[in-house]
């Protein structure tokens, strides 16, 4: 579905779920395939269309309004840009092994901080009276050194920091699902530590290119960023409350890509 693969869990009664990622670029449908395999060894091929709801429009009247300093504003230099475009690689291989694994949590995921929420996925933003791109995460409010909880059991897989993202921390959950942590002032796991559900994992800091302290929440599904929310509103029991062994986690063929 859209380029990446889905991993199909059995459900009981004879249900399989599997968690799929809509393109945030998307136009109004996106489409996944699947292929079933039957005891007699026939195949069958799958197709389903989802529709998309359709994001608010990014426009100047639309977009909250930010004043912030010139530097925020001008063009990067070449080198900044190479440097951008390595760390954002860095952050998509992260998620295209994420389909290497089984998932590895067993409990609904949470939220990172229990604090306001300033800035939600998929907004725009006008900074000194010019439209930016979407916002691609969830904001929470906080305190430089206010703790901050990974959303679910996983494996941390990245620990770094980038140019514009600060000091980051992403946790590999397994079946495809990544979770990132922005801007901290300390991160408190290595990279391959396994973290549990609630486990303080940083410190909210204004590390990389913001304008104050605050948590940049994102998640990924393979290369794809999707609502981190989305996974907090699955509800308990959906998906992934069970250990699961490799082979029990499989992949349709991915459909087409929007």
């Amino acid at each position: 579905m859209a380029g990446e693969p889905l991993h199909f869990i059995e459900a009981g009664n004879d249900t399989w779920r599997a968690l799929g990622a809509v393109p945030v670029d998307g136009s109004d449908k996106v489409s996944a395939r699947a292929i079933v395999e039957r005891a007699s060894g026939a195949l069958d091929t799958v197709r389903t269309t989802l529709t998309i709801p359709a994001l608010e429009e990014v426009s100047v009247t639309t977009s909250p309004q930010l004043a912030v300093s010139s530097r925020f504003t001008r063009p990067l230099d070449a080198a900044t840009q190479a440097r951008v475009a390595r760390e954002n690689a860095l952050a998509r291989a992260v998620g295209s092994r994420a389909h290497d694994s089984p998932p590895r949590w067993t409990g609904a995921f949470l939220q990172p901080r229990t604090s306001r929420v300033t800035s939600r996925f998929g907004t725009g933003r006008a900074f000194n009276g010019a439209v930016a791109s979407r916002h691609l995460g969830v904001d929470f409010a906080g305190a430089v050194g206010a703790p901050i909880k990974a959303a679910n059991r996983g494996i941390v897989a990245l620990v770094d920091t980038f140019f514009l993202a600060g000091r980051v921390i992403y946790i590999d959950h397994g079946a495809g699902v990544v979770t990132g942590y922005f801007h901290l002032s300390e991160p408190l796991v290595s990279v391959g530590d396994t973290v549990t559900r609630g486990q303080t994992i940083g410190r909210v800091g204004s590390t990389g290119r913001v304008t104050g302290p605050h948590l940049h929440w994102t998640a990924r599904y393979g290369t794809q960023t999707v609502d981190p929310l989305d996974l907090v509103g699955l509800e308990s029991g959906w998906y992934g409350l069970k250990e699961q062994e490799p082979s029990q986690s499989t992949r349709a063929s991915p459909g087409g890509s929007k």
